[in-house]
């Protein structure tokens, strides 16, 4: 039988709101890490774009399946889904 910790183990697709009011997309094995090295500046493509803040996440199987997850949400249809999902969030009507 699985230890359940093992069973728990997910990667995720998430959705930060930036300072300059754009979305960042990203995927990661470790959420909480990942957001402390966007709040630290440690990430590339936010560090500019400071503070950002986390407003959705997916949970997945595998870090291959957030990983095209996260493409798929990249595209025009996966970022038209997003403003609609996260409207409130977003500040939009």
């Amino acid at each position: 039988m699985h230890e359940y910790s093992e069973l728990m183990r997910f990667a995720y697709t998430y959705v930060l709101k930036c300072a300059d009011e754009n979305m960042y997309i990203g995927s990661t094995d470790d959420l909480k890490r990942r957001m402390c090295e966007h709040a630290e500046g440690a990430c590339a493509d936010t560090r500019k774009r400071l503070p950002v803040e986390l407003i959705y996440y997916e949970a997945c199987r595998s870090l291959d399946a957030a990983r095209e997850r996260e493409k798929q949400l990249k595209t025009g249809f996966g970022r038209g889904y997003l403003r609609k999902r996260l409207a409130f969030e977003l500040g939009s009507p």
